[in-house]
């Protein structure tokens, strides 16, 4: 990779090391990490990262502390698991901050806080991280507030955030590096309010790249394959309507839920193809406009832009969740003539098994 050494160093006394640009990171539901470039032999600059409870975040937020920079990241809550893991393995030179992207004083309060930092230097990155989703389920199964969750976490908190910090990294000629998601490109089975959420966020982000050019600003968005990011917590039976519920069934959403546990299962944890991805986003001399960290996603693609709709989607059940019939249509197929296991009428006993072309010629 080669890195903005010559561009980023700071050449004179110590007293200018404040004086570098910081960066920020934006994570799941809210982490947010500034980084300042500490006293090394190059002085270069690292990004920041948010959604550092877990995950992408939190990895980030990791690997960057131990290549020696100073990280401000902020967390849904102080004291989660992660935060307090991140206390535990990082050295005192990073910080965690409190912020929710669904809350505009909180978003206020973090740009407040980065303005009052960084004022005379500019902000070189931010990094938009954020990736909520608690239901795995179909479209019409996913309450609609899931929908509106999403997007206030996954787009508009993460748009909030950049507009705010756009100033600072205009003055910087900084980057803007976003997590997004395959989801956002493809329809998925049973992540329409993630994937619709992820998709507002890739075009967003790609505009921005195109406005962005003439500041300076380079934007990157990241696709990464399946991995293990966090825990997802769902209690979708108990909110459905009586009417759905009968319709679809409770073992159809039981099913979809253990497809998902099995696909986990097999979900990739080394998170360092990511955590590589957003590092050279925000050092690269020339970044690339898209990434695409993980297994599986060359022929994913392939199959989305050149093949017919009916084998993406076969393609997409296949490799994620292939839900089974609903309650209702499995009643309703039951009891069609000639359906596995119905008698089928008397008149047609004889014509069932005779090839479809000949038994639709004597139907005439």
């Amino acid at each position: 990779m080669e890195l903005l050494e010559a561009t980023l160093r700071v050449d004179g006394p110590a007293s200018l090391q404040d004086s570098v640009p910081w960066l920020l990171v934006p994570a799941d539901k809210g982490s947010v990490f500034f980084l300042q470039c500490l006293s090394l032999a190059t002085e270069r600059l690292l990004p920041s990262l948010s959604g550092c409870d877990s995950g992408f975040g939190q990895a980030t937020a990791r690997h960057l502390d131990i290549m020696g920079f100073r990280v401000f990241a902020s967390v849904l809550d102080l004291q989660s698991p992660g935060a307090q893991e991140l206390r535990r393995s990082c050295s005192p030179r990073l910080t965690l901050l409190q912020m929710d992207l669904t809350k505009t004083e909180d978003i206020q309060r973090v740009l407040q806080h980065i303005q009052a930092h960084t004022n005379s230097t500019g902000l070189w990155g931010l990094v938009n991280n954020a990736g909520f989703n608690d239901t795995i389920a179909d479209a019409e199964l996913s309450p609609l507030g899931k929908f509106r969750t999403c997007m206030e976490v996954n787009f508009f908190g993460s748009l909030e955030l950049t507009k705010g910090l756009l100033p600072l990294l205009r003055s910087a000629s900084g980057r803007i590096v976003t997590v997004s998601s395959p989801a956002g490109d493809m329809p998925f089975p049973c992540l329409a309010a993630y994937g619709a959420s992820k998709a507002a966020l890739s075009l967003v982000m790609d505009t921005f790249r195109s406005e962005l050019q003439p500041w300076g600003i380079k934007v990157s968005l990241i696709l990464p394959g399946y991995y293990k990011t966090g825990k997802r917590k769902q209690q979708l039976l108990a909110s459905l309507p009586q009417e759905l519920l009968q319709a679809y069934g409770e073992d159809y959403v039981e099913e979809i839920n253990q497809q998902f546990i099995q696909f986990m299962k097999v979900a990739v944890e080394d998170l360092s193809a990511v955590v590589n991805s957003i590092t050279d986003g925000l050092l690269a001399a020339n970044p690339a406009v898209r990434y695409y960290p993980g297994q599986g996603l060359g022929i994913m693609y392939f199959i989305h832009r050149y093949l017919p709709y009916f084998v993406r989607d076969l393609f997409l059940k296949g490799f994620f969740i292939n839900p089974k019939l609903p309650r209702a249509l499995r009643l309703h197929t039951a009891f069609l003539p000639g359906f596995p296991g119905t008698p089928a009428p008397e008149h047609m006993q004889s014509q069932r098994h005779r090839p479809p072309a000949l038994w639709g010629n004597n139907q005439r």
